[in-house]
């Protein structure tokens, strides 16, 4: 899909208007005018309605609040409508009471959903769906258009990470996924080091090694490090983002239904990690940052690592196995140990971690967990309430690492259903020597339903299948706090 920016509208063309619910019938008037079009022709109504007079064709979506939230649901929406009645080509206008100066987050909004509200993934379908083709959003000023260039970057940012998560497992393999980190670096201007499963048994990775090794495809380790001329941060940035590229559970096979099923999402904590580089290194973001992306396969092949193995973290760690479903902490300590190279000012890891997380806050919000202070977790939540990527603490308290404790290693991988999503956190914490945290994304990365209603305003844009989430709460987190936090 094509996305442009206009400062003059054409009648010709189908135009969406987004109208902010406190304009009032006399602003709405002045408004239409410009366009030769009266208020009476066109009532400024409550929710949808549609205009047509032989030669116009609009939509109107008022959502029910002027907010960011209310704004993306309402593009959601209209180009939902639009696409529904067959538009090829539409016009996305934003009208408000507020200035176009004073309204950069939303036109950035309209440039992320845009590209956002009408993503499908048919790459393989016989029958790919008859899509809008082009989206001209209406920008009257130098600013506006600024921002709407940067949500664009960052909309787009969004969709390569769901078109990752979305592929197939016997197309994205761990080796596949590191070639396509190494190619959006090549296009975007990051650089990429891959790690061949040689080079992993030499560093000694006995976590991600231990996951791999019932699978026939080798892993991969991968660096990508985005550097700027002149970074404001004097340490480095580190993302780690889980690269489980399929989990049947090893040998503590997964039941099929509701379980197993959609587990080429277990990669999407990866893909946030990337996306969201990618949306950094083209905004030109002032900050160094590093990306680490374990990735493997879980596979109950033949060498197949065991419940009662020991295994060794890369700094030495003896691991006891007790369930080899709990495999993501297992490549992720390898790669948060490796952080401890580059002395990070702050380590942030995504990862589809525990089922724990979605039973405990479902698919409306993520789990998260710190140790880096109130400043970066007050941050932290912030921008997830500003992306609408909604964070909630868990505790990390010692009593929780004393149930990863083991009588025959240092700590278990696994300590049972009871605080799950807790004592896998506090596996990972137990590697981590920085100011860091985790969010678990297992509830968030991938909907199996689409939640908005079939008929009415949607409650929700969030459709079908992988979502995106991660990559807008990391660059929100970076733009409206970073130099704050990081600036040295």
């Amino acid at each position: 899909m094509e996305v442009g920016i206009i400062q003059t509208l054409r009648p010709e063309i189908p135009i969406i208007w987004i109208v902010s619910p406190k304009l009032t019938e006399k602003a709405w008037n002045e408004t239409l005018s410009q366009w030769g079009v009266s208020a009476a022709q066109f009532p400024l109504g409550t929710k949808l309605a549609f205009f047509v007079d032989g030669q116009r064709r609009w939509i109107q979506v008022r959502p029910p609040e002027e907010s960011l939230e209310g704004l993306r649901r309402g593009i959601f929406y209209g180009m939902r409508k639009a696409e529904e009645v067959g538009w090829r080509e539409v016009q996305l206008v934003w009208i408000s009471t507020q200035g176009p100066e004073e309204l950069s987050d939303y036109y950035q909004t309209l440039g992320e959903f845009a590209h956002m509200s009408l993503y499908r993934f048919n790459k393989y379908a016989v029958e790919p769906y008859v899509v809008v083709e082009k989206v001209q959003i209406y920008a009257p000023s130098s600013a506006a258009q600024e921002a709407v260039r940067r949500g664009m970057i960052i909309g787009e940012s969004v969709n390569t990470a769901r078109d990752w998560v979305n592929e197939p497992p016997n197309v994205l393999t761990a080796e596949e996924l590191a070639r396509r980190i190494a190619e959006t670096g090549k296009q975007v201007g990051f650089s990429v080091e891959i790690w061949d499963k040689k080079r992993i048994e030499a560093e000694k990775m006995g976590g991600l090694l231990a996951v791999n090794r019932g699978s026939l495809n080798p892993p991969t380790f991968t660096i990508a490090e985005y550097r700027p001329a002149q970074s404001i941060n004097s340490r480095p940035i580190v993302l780690v983002g889980k690269g489980l590229v399929f989990d049947t559970g090893g040998l503590s096979l997964k039941p099929t239904q509701d379980s197993m099923d959609y587990m080429k999402a277990d990669m999407a904590g990866a893909a946030a990690v990337i996306g969201a580089l990618r949306a950094i290194s083209l905004l030109k973001l002032p900050f160094h940052m590093i990306a680490l992306i374990p990735a493997t396969d879980n596979r109950p092949g033949e060498n197949a690592y065991t419940p009662n193995d020991i295994i060794h973290i890369s700094d030495g760690t003896p691991v006891e196995i007790r369930n080899t479903d709990a495999e993501g902490r297992l490549i992720l300590a390898d790669a948060l140990v490796y952080a401890r190279r580059y002395n990070p000012a702050f380590v942030l890891d995504f990862a589809t971690l525990t089922g724990a997380a979605a039973l405990a806050v479902g698919h409306h919000a993520s789990v998260f967990f710190t140790n880096a202070g109130p400043a970066i977790r007050d941050a932290l939540i912030e921008a997830g309430w500003h992306t609408y990527e909604r964070l909630v603490e868990f505790p990390l308290w010692e009593e929780y690492g004393y149930m990863i404790r083991s009588d025959i290693a240092a700590i278990k991988n696994s300590a049972g259903r009871e605080a799950g999503a807790i004592t896998a956190a506090k596996f990972l914490e137990y590697f981590v020597r920085y100011p860091w945290a985790h969010v678990d994304i297992a509830g968030t990365a991938y909907l199996n339903k689409p939640t908005p209603p079939e008929r009415g305003f949607p409650r929700s844009y969030q459709i079908k299948h992988a979502s995106g989430v991660g990559v807008r709460l990391t660059v929100a987190f970076l733009m409206r706090h970073g130099e704050r936090l990081f600036g040295s």
